[in-house]
């Protein structure tokens, strides 16, 4: 952190502190920049987010120092072959331009603060923010004016507005709010894009051609539904591409709309003077690298270094920057994929106290089965996230037997994960469900079907006999059958299920119950089937902040995710996290292999077990085993 910038004799540290509260949002036009900075600075001053905060810095300087090195290391040739690629890559990138859609953006207005206003309307026209004195999640337009916004502590924003009045959250109420605006989205665009609760994407190209209205009509007539549905007010942006919708949507906000036309010029003089910020995917790291590195400031200068960007970044990296110099975005509706993960987290005021932390863990794993099963969603590996009192955020992980869902299990092994690190001071707790379980054709499993440890639980001392029912109905990807014994072989990558019809489940009945599962007692391999469903696989101290180079590429297997792509990025920390406790497991468990039986023929019976081939000495060239055996018998006697 920089403390050195002053003005004349009077040092104002401040100036060089920025953070995330600091930064221009919506309403916030006309705010004393620089007081809300010395307000923030004082007020975080010695704090744990400070310290945090200082780190931070620390570690962009360093990474701005390594890119300036690299950049200082560029020959005059090297530059000329960067500057021939960038042309190529553009040309290449400008003949992907589609101005054949029209994409609309609407984004509520202080979506919260809207709902509890229009709930409590003795709070219109008063400063106030929904959260408590720990958090802010979104603050009203009266309140913005004083420099109060969302992701900002209370207290200090009780500094900057002391007539600020706080609403806890109530999600429910803001979900039922949510569902009546998409169902307005749903007559212009069945296959709109919902963001989150306040915002979506929808293609309007096809009902301005429909009805013959412009853009700009559909918007308005949009804004005005959702008002009558709802009572609240939205703003829209429409634009040839959804990258610069959601530019335009915060235009003329709150309550207004921006219509960018499909023309090529307009794009391009839209874009030259747009600050890089203003972006969809570029943060505060990404901008000062951008703008202390390279100096680019607005859209216009990502063209004018191509050369560096395309010298400096990966390919898939420097492709994104020179689209946004293009004014370039995706046009096509995005399909629908099947969900990789679930989450919810919860942040609250720095605490060690264990009921506390327990009390959260197990509202976040009622909330978490509630999602799960309204979307029939049942997962194998359980992530507990934590964030420290000190802003340390790690990350423990568990990869079950069996596919959960319910509150319980969800809470029996994450509440696992979190004693094993106890005690400890904790500001944010969240837990997220990956890997799940669907059949081929992407439909969710179903729980009722059972596992071959179940069905050898529920047989008590009965066996699994081979006669029992068809060995292909058993056989699967992660079960394997003994040719010689019919049994199952367990190879340490257990599924939750396999492919036998429930009906089958009767047919253990019938098992001889004197029989030895694999040469061990039945007791015992009951007990290790009981063992492993309860038994965690491992946990992994491995930190997702770690996984990514340079912010993009993933150090175990090289592919690039920009971090704006939050939800596959965390799906590909799981996978990697998930394949590490496999093999974990796989080391660490020796394999048990059932001694093969004797598979007895009915029409030969126990006399041809009573046989033994010789051969003699011309067949070949050894002696058989079973020689040396009656040597010894001979001797013995």
């Amino acid at each position: 952190m920089e403390r050195g910038e002053s003005v004349g004799d009077t040092p104002r540290p401040w100036q060089s502190y920025h953070t995330v509260y600091t930064n221009a949002k919506a309403g916030m036009d006309g705010v004393d920049k620089e007081k809300v900075q010395r307000i923030v600075y004082e007020m975080s001053k010695g704090s744990k987010y400070f310290e945090n905060e200082e780190r931070k810095e620390a570690f962009i300087g360093q990474k701005i120092e390594n890119i300036r090195a690299q950049c200082e290391k560029l020959s005059e040739i090297d530059k000329s072959h960067f500057q021939r690629v960038a042309d190529k890559r553009i040309i290449e990138l400008e003949a992907t331009r589609d101005l054949s859609r029209i994409w609309l953006h609407v984004d509520m207005d202080a979506f919260y603060a809207a709902v509890e206003t229009l709930d409590s309307p003795s709070l219109r026209g008063k400063p106030m923010a929904v959260g408590s004195m720990s958090m802010i999640s979104t603050a009203n337009y009266e309140a913005r004016r004083f420099g109060v916004r969302a992701a900002m502590p209370g207290f200090i924003a009780r500094k900057l507005c002391p007539e600020l009045i706080f609403i806890p959250t109530d999600f429910k109420k803001y979900t039922y709010y949510s569902g009546l605006t998409r169902k307005v989205f749903q007559k212009y665009d069945p296959n709109f894009v919902a963001c989150s609760l306040d915002e979506a994407y929808l293609d309007i190209t096809d009902a301005c051609k429909e009805r013959g209205i412009s853009s700009g009509e559909i918007a308005e007539e949009l804004r005005t539904s959702i008002y009558e549905e709802t009572g609240l007010t939205c703003s829209a942006g429409i634009a040839p591409n959804r990258l610069l919708a959601k530019v335009c949507s915060d235009i003329n906000k709150p309550n207004g709309q921006f219509v960018l036309p499909n023309d090529r010029m307009a794009v391009m003089t839209f874009i030259s003077s747009l600050p890089i910020r203003k972006i969809g995917g570029i943060g505060k790291v990404t901008e000062h690298i951008l703008r202390d590195c390279l100096g680019i400031y607005t859209c216009e200068h990502m063209l004018q270094k191509s050369a560096l960007l395309c010298a400096l970044f990966s390919r898939s990296s420097a492709d994104f920057f020179l689209c946004v110099g293009l004014g370039i975005g995706k046009t096509d509706t995005p399909e629908a994929k099947l969900r990789k993960s679930i989450s919810n987290e919860r942040t609250f005021s720095a605490t060690s106290d264990e009921g506390f932390l327990y009390q959260k863990l197990a509202e976040l794993a009622d909330m978490l089965s509630t999602d799960m099963q309204n979307e029939c969603l049942r997962g194998r590996t359980l992530t507990l996230k934590l964030k420290t009192a000190s802003f340390e955020v790690r990350t423990r992980a568990v990869t079950l037997q069996n596919y959960i869902f319910s509150r319980e299990d969800i809470l029996k092994h994450a509440s696992k994960l979190l004693k094993a690190e106890l005690p400890i001071s904790l500001r944010l707790i969240g837990l997220r469900v990956s890997h799940f379980n669907e059949d081929k054709m992407g439909s969710p499993f179903d729980a009722k079907q059972k596992t071959l440890a179940e069905f050898i639980n529920e047989s008590g001392k009965h066996v699994v006999d081979s006669s029992s029912f068809g060995l292909s109905s058993i056989c699967d990807d992660h079960f394997k059958i003994g040719t010689a014994t019919g049994l199952p072989i367990d190879n340490h990558e257990t599924q939750s299920h396999d492919s036998r019809e429930p009906s089958n489940c009767n047919q253990l009945s019938d098992c001889n119950q004197s029989e030895k599962f694999g040469g061990n007692s039945l007791d015992t391999v009951n007990k290790r089937a009981n063992s492993m469903d309860d038994e965690t696989a491992s946990s992994s101290n491995l930190k997702e902040e770690s996984l990514w180079v340079d912010e993009y590429k993933c150090s175990l297997c090289g592919i690039e995710l920009p971090p704006s792509f939050v939800d596959e990025r965390q799906e590909h920390f799981d996978f990697h996290l998930a394949e590490r406790l496999q093999k974990e497991e796989s080391g660490s468990e020796p394999r048990i292999v059932p001694k093969p039986r004797s598979v007895h023929n009915d029409r030969t019976g126990n006399r041809n077990k009573q046989k033994k081939h010789k051969p003699s000495p011309e067949d070949i060239k050894h002696l058989p085993i079973d020689v040396f055996f009656v040597k010894r018998n001979h001797q013995n006697l």
